[in-house]
């Protein structure tokens, strides 16, 4: 059975830093990509990073880039997303997820493009 744990969110004002984890268990952590989603309320669920197997493919969105940094532990099985100069507006429950393929595609950013989920972590940040 395939589980995926997020840990690492909270409250904090703007600007400050979280760093979330995600620890995953029941497959072999490096055959598969890995990402990040938010989904904020009344929103869609957005994707935020994708990082592949080796660590070597890195993608992220638009709105987080330049201040968000994926990476991973192969060793740990766990994916972390580091997330600095924070703004109100990254409030949402963030999952992690796990791909399909062992590099992200050109549609990482689309949750059909994974197969197993996190239940999520909530960040709120406070202006």
């Amino acid at each position: 059975q395939v589980q995926a744990v997020e840990s690492g969110g909270g409250l904090v004002q703007a600007g400050g830093s979280l760093r979330l984890s995600c620890r995953v268990s029941g497959l072999i952590f490096n055959d598969y990509a890995m990402g990040w989603f938010r989904q904020a309320p009344g929103k869609e669920r957005e994707g935020v990073s994708c990082i592949s197997w080796s660590g070597s493919g890195i993608y992220y969105g638009d709105a987080v880039k330049g201040r968000f940094t994926i990476s991973r532990d192969n060793a740990k099985n766990t994916v972390y997303l580091q997330m600095d100069s924070l703004k109100p507006e990254d409030t949402a429950m963030y999952h992690c997820a796990v791909d399909r393929d062992d590099s992200c595609s050109t549609w990482w950013s689309l949750p059909v493009e994974y197969n197993y989920w996190g239940q999520g972590t909530q960040v709120t940040v406070s202006s």
